[in-house]
């Protein structure tokens, strides 16, 4: 297993996520930090280096998401598998209603939960770009 990240390997996960973080659509253009290559499944749970273990996210979702796999579901308290972008299907997980995300089932509202994706910055961030069409920047189950 390796840990380093290649800048071949960032190529490809920044072109495959076509610049957007792929947990709350939101393009490296308009954060303002650059987006993360990271890992679903954390190393230290066994996760790999490879591109079906990566993502590209930006600060705040990868900082909220950490290693966690998993939280509690904040309508049922049920512990809940978060979102992976690498087996799971945006559209089935969330929708969009301008800026704001929702959670169909179990695992997007856990994920919308633990990753704080609805945040009153972040929200108002994204209203401001949907607004001028420049949101959301949807992964290409959508696309």
């Amino acid at each position: 297993m390796t840990d380093y990240i290649s800048a071949s390997l960032r190529r490809l996960i920044v072109q495959r996520a076509s610049g957007a973080c792929e947990y709350c659509c939101i393009h490296q253009a308009f954060s303002m930090y650059s987006h993360e290559v990271d890992h679903v499944i954390a190393r230290k749970h066994g996760g790999r280096t490879v591109p079906e273990n990566l993502v590209l996210a930006c600060l705040p979702c990868n900082r909220h998401k950490g290693s966690d796999l998993t939280s509690l579901d904040p309508l049922t308290g049920k512990i809940t598998p978060l979102f992976n972008p690498r087996t799971q299907i945006w559209s089935e997980q969330f929708e969009l209603e301008g800026g704001l995300i929702k959670g169909l089932n179990a695992t997007g509202r856990t994920t919308l939960f633990l990753l704080k994706m609805n945040e009153t910055k972040r929200l108002q961030l994204r209203q401001a770009l949907a607004s001028q069409g420049l949101y959301p920047n949807l992964p290409n189950d959508l696309g």
